[in-house]
């Protein structure tokens, strides 16, 4: 149908956090807003959400953004796993790049990826922002599985 579609869930910590991030996005891309807060309400209700994203990207970013919804919450990848992901082992750069091209980076956590040898690496809320979003998904997954 040519969207892609943002997943995730209460059970991953990542609800509060999505339901911000998809009010801004729905509302740019022209979602009306009853539209939008029942979206954000089945969220509440279910602990999971499904939104419809109309991203216009290349294929191959499309497969980059697809691809960044599967890393787990608290998880990192690294640029070259994430390319061998995609099917493109050879096209780290350009991992990077349509990484850096997300436009809705808390839908697609694109904060998740991070340098082969551990490093945080750019992101466009800056690194301090990056460190701080995989501390929080680390901490919040080990209360999870107390």
């Amino acid at each position: 149908d040519g969207k892609l579609y943002g997943r995730g869930g209460a059970d991953d910590g990542y609800a509060v956090y999505a339901s911000l991030a998809a009010i801004m996005a729905l509302d740019a891309q022209g979602v009306p807003r009853p539209r939008v807060v029942g979206l954000i309400e089945s969220c509440e209700e279910s602990g999971s959400f499904d939104l419809p994203l109309a991203l216009s990207g290349t294929a191959f970013q499309n497969a980059v953004w697809t691809m960044l919804q599967e890393i787990p919450f608290g998880v990192t990848w690294s640029y070259a796993a994430l390319a061998e992901r995609v099917g493109r082992p050879a096209a780290v750069r350009a991992v990077g790049a349509a990484n850096g091209q997300n436009p809705i980076p808390l839908i697609i956590p694109c904060h998740r990826v991070i340098g082969k040898d551990g490093t945080l690496t750019g992101f466009g809320g800056g690194v301090e922002m990056k460190a701080w979003l995989l501390r929080h998904e680390s901490e919040q997954r080990r209360l999870d599985y107390r």
